[in-house]
């Protein structure tokens, strides 16, 4: 336990809430102090981020929340700076993030301080990019894989339910035939005018219109 502080207290901590264009950037230094920041998913910014973290005290360890593929360029960014890089599980990160805030209410910085907490609890996984460990064309293949038994799924579905299948083509006919009518009543870009309260709504056409001026 003792080794384990003196681990932790030689360390700077990084937790990156990543997005499609701006990423939230929340570092904890081994003094305990606290800084966020933005950082852009552009290749600028991600120099500034690789300096800054090279000139912080002791190692640095990088957590942050994989979103779709946005994650892997800054990902294989750091661990070619030689930084060990770490991911935390969707699903805990938002089963935690209930319970420390006791709220579904979900923004960036509070997703980096979840992320933080995570990682200094050690509640991550390593990371191991697909390119660099060989195993790209493992990982295409079970993501097909995933799309081929979801389609199988769905045709078994409406093989064996035929009759939802049914109803939901008479719905969609039925709505498209109603629209039709619609348009038919409907012959002018005025087409209605609200009455008083017992009249309710009712249909303009060009010679009630020029009536009405008259």
């Amino acid at each position: 336990m003792t080794a384990q502080q003196e681990c932790s207290a030689e360390m700077t901590l990084v937790a990156i809430d990543v997005a499609k264009a701006w990423n939230t950037v929340l570092v904890e230094n081994p003094d305990g102090k606290r800084q966020r920041f933005r950082v852009a998913n552009t290749r600028p910014d991600h120099d500034r981020l690789m300096l800054y973290l090279k000139n912080q005290r002791g190692r640095c360890q990088v957590a942050m929340e994989p979103t779709g593929n946005y994650h892997r360029p800054l990902a294989y960014r750091l661990l070619s700076e030689g930084f060990e890089v770490h991911l935390v599980s969707s699903v805990t990160a938002a089963r935690f993030r209930e319970a420390m805030f006791n709220s579904w209410d979900k923004n960036d910085p509070k997703d980096a301080a979840v992320i933080l907490d995570l990682l200094k609890q050690d509640k991550v996984l390593r990371y191991y990019d697909p390119l660099v460990e060989g195993i790209h064309d493992l990982q295409e293949i079970s993501k097909t894989y995933i799309q081929v038994t979801l389609a199988r799924t769905r045709l078994q579905l409406e093989y064996l339910n035929p009759l939802s299948s049914s109803l939901l083509a008479g719905v969609r006919a039925l709505l498209a035939f109603f629209t039709s009518r619609l348009v038919r009543l409907l012959p002018n870009p005025l087409p209605c005018s609200t009455g008083g309260p017992s009249t309710g709504l009712r249909v303009l056409h060009p010679r009630s219109l020029a009536t009405d001026r008259a």
